[in-house]
């Protein structure tokens, strides 16, 4: 008599257990797929938030296990298999899906594939990088390590004047320590905000007390007793060269690179993270990417698919996973959004709506000095995008206005006596009373929507 046991169900796995893992397995659940889900990564934590690593987690405030997305319950009662503590490094296609195989031995067969694979640390081979003392900040455990030694430390340097090493610095001097940021640009933040709020935060932090050198050029770390204990600059910093800074810890934050190795030994396509389209659908058109590892059209409402761009943020690893899950399910869907970011700096609050790139005008809405102020860009006369530091009420304005596509002249935004929202909901009165009226709706039944050849659901 032949063997009857039926093989196990083939269902989704998902490597990479961040913010956009668990949303996808979240989404496909929502959208009631019942195939079985499995969520794999590499961390020995349940999928935690990220942003607090180098704010609250640093202060003592915040554990991994506080800043869980979701508790153990969630995921049994939703049956998503959550595997920690497994590093997957090659992958192998078959008729019906693939194998996964991590560096335990352990495989994973699956029928469809998503890779939430983030970003890891942009790192740079100093001379004593390998001291003690030197950190890199992208997982709890670095957190927990950076946390101890910040509370014993006296000078603390961070290289790099980007978000993470700025929210560091700003919290390592609010608790008193002597803190110096080593920027090799000419300004902060340059990649992502205007030359006035760059100029802002460079002055806000010096008043703080925090020492910022730019155009900085690191030669090494010097160390004693195999510990770091200071900094050397070479002579790119202005000031001569030779110079040590001295650190009894050092923040290296220069930035990040997607993970994309599997999606390489894959075959799919690669540039500055796994090329996929406004579906999150890959090269092969049948495996999923989405969070801070996908490089996709610009998904910008105002700008749709106008270049292409890779996100780093949470707001973007949560909706283009939605996308991914209804894209695995053969859903029509489409990542379009208003892009927004934050980042706290002690008692600085930044909030970003929009995309910033092209822009020809740049007008301040407030007095810098004020600390509470917005940085409005406009590109042919209309608003794109807003930098707004302790401004809440012009941040949601301008992102609500920028998902209706609405716009208000730059020198009449510049009046802080009449609130932004004011402002919009008079332009969007105006539009409406000057719309031509819509012909009658017709009654029509959908048409059905094709599944693409060879994409997941096919």
């Amino acid at each position: 008599m032949g063997d009857t046991t039926a093989a196990p169900r083939l269902g989704t796995l998902i490597i990479g257990n961040c913010q956009a893992g668990v949303q996808l397995a979240s989404t496909l659940r929502e959208l009631g797929y019942t195939d079985p889900i499995t969520l794999v990564g590499e961390e020995p934590h349940a999928p935690y938030q990220r942003p607090p690593l180098s704010k609250a987690f640093l202060k003592g405030e915040a554990t991994a296990d506080s800043l869980a997305f979701r508790t153990h319950d969630f995921y049994r009662e939703h049956s998503i298999d959550l595997v920690p503590r497994e590093r997957i490094f090659r992958i192998v296609r078959n008729a019906d899906g693939g194998v996964a195989t991590a560096e335990s031995g352990r495989t994973f067969a699956f029928a469809r594939l998503a890779l939430t694979t983030g970003a890891a640390p942009r790192t740079i081979p100093f001379e004593g990088s390998e001291l003690e003392g030197v950190s890199y900040l992208r997982t709890a455990t670095e957190a927990t390590v950076l946390e101890q030694q910040l509370r014993e430390a006296r000078n603390v340097v961070v290289v790099g004047g980007g978000f993470i090493g700025l929210e560091v610095a700003a919290g390592a001097r609010a608790a008193g320590k002597n803190v110096t940021v080593l920027e090799a640009a000419p300004r902060l933040v340059g990649r992502a905000v205007s030359e006035q709020t760059s100029e802002f935060y460079l002055q806000a932090h010096r008043r703080r007390g925090i020492s910022v050198v730019l155009n900085a050029q690191v030669v090494r770390f010097v160390g004693e007793h195999d510990r770091v204990a200071g900094v050397e600059l070479g002579p790119g910093d202005g000031d001569g060269s030779g110079e040590i800074v001295a650190a009894d810890v050092v923040l290296i934050g220069v930035g990040v690179v997607p993970r994309t190795e599997l999606a390489v030994q894959l075959g799919l396509e690669v540039d500055n993270g796994i090329v996929v389209d406004a579906r999150a659908l890959a090269s092969d058109g049948l495996t999923v990417a989405a969070g801070d590892c996908a490089n996709m059209p610009n998904p910008s409402i105002g700008d749709f698919g106008v270049g292409r761009i890779r996100l780093e943020s949470v707001q973007n690893a949560v909706e283009q996973a939605k996308v991914a899950a209804a894209t695995l399910l053969g859903l029509p869907a489409e990542h379009r959004t208003v892009p927004w970011f934050w980042s706290d700096q002690a008692d600085l609050k930044l909030q970003i709506a929009g995309l910033s790139g092209g822009h020809d005008r740049v007008v301040l809405r407030g007095e810098p000095d004020s600390e509470k102020f917005s940085v409005l860009y406009y590109r042919g006369g209309r608003l794109i995008a807003a930098d707004c530091i302790n401004s809440p009420l012009d941040f949601m304005a301008v992102k609500n206005a920028l998902h209706k596509g609405l716009s208000v002249p730059a020198d009449v935004a510049t009046d802080t006596t009449v609130p932004l929202k004011k402002l919009f909901a008079a332009v969007e009165t105006a539009d409406a009373g000057r719309a031509v009226p819509a012909p009658a709706a017709v009654d029509l039944a959908p048409p059905a929507v094709p599944v693409p050849a060879g994409s997941p659901a096919a």
